[in-house]
């Protein structure tokens, strides 16, 4: 390849790197030329909640279990609580404690992706699944399953498990 055609692809891979990290599609330090810590770090990531989602699924149509964290029953934090464990982290087991636990990365809702924690104000939280969608253990009488976001019941916060 002659010089100049490999300054011109350079040139457009340099640019291809800015527009890709700038839409969050890969983070920052992609870009600073060290991409195999930050693409081995965003596949861990995406293979925990992934893990961690797969998990939770299997548990879909058992009853909400004040308290429960399984294998017959489930609370909304006993599940999130459980379906990680599975996938290998030990969060904190109550929605409050899991709030003030370090493994937790607030991010805004647009970052939030499948298995990502979404809190429904302090008392409640679930899977986010995608768009108004999440996926959990609701309330005394229900089942886990899928539960469309609405005016009235959103989640407020979402949150990243760190590895």
């Amino acid at each position: 390849m002659s010089g100049q055609v490999r300054s011109v692809v350079r040139a457009a891979l340099a640019v291809a790197i800015l527009v890709i990290t700038s839409i969050g599609l890969v983070p920052p330090a992609f870009a600073q030329g060290d991409s195999r810590p930050a693409a081995a770090a965003v596949s861990a990531a995406a293979k925990l909640r992934l893990a961690a989602w797969h998990w939770a699924l299997r548990q879909r149509g058992k009853p909400y279990l004040w308290g429960g964290t399984g294998p017959f029953g489930f609370d909304c934090s006993g599940l999130v609580y459980a379906a990680y464990r599975a996938a290998g982290v030990l969060l904190p087991r109550t929605t409050y404690e899991m709030l003030a636990s370090s493994l937790l990365v607030r991010i805004p809702k647009s970052q939030a992706r499948r298995g990502d924690l979404a809190f429904f104000g302090t008392g409640h939280v679930e899977l986010y699944d995608w768009g108004p969608w999440t996926y959990g253990a609701a309330d005394t009488g229900t089942v886990i399953g899928f539960h469309r976001m609405n005016a009235y019941w959103q989640p407020t916060m979402y949150f990243r498990v760190r590895l």
